[in-house]
């Protein structure tokens, strides 16, 4: 991660399917605290694009998305 943003929680969805890789993580922003950084671990862009757009819904923030060898990790910033 940047100097800027730390995480606060990770969750690692590699190889979950669609609709699962939003439910995942929503389990996980639902008991985080606002503000708390979640950094999600993820290996299909349709899961990057389906998480961002529901995050953004929620009233959560996207903050970063990574490129790291064979997978991204996308940074939340939970509302």
């Amino acid at each position: 991660m940047g100097k800027d943003i730390s995480s606060d929680k990770s969750l690692d969805v590699r190889g979950v399917a669609c609709p699962m890789t939003w439910v995942k993580t929503k389990l996980m922003l639902e008991a985080m605290n606002p503000g708390e950084v979640l950094d999600v671990t993820l290996d299909s862009e349709d899961a990057i694009r389906d998480i961002s757009k529901n995050a953004k819904s929620e009233g959560h923030k996207v903050i970063k998305l990574e490129k790291e060898d064979d997978h991204f990790i996308l940074s939340i910033r939970r509302g």
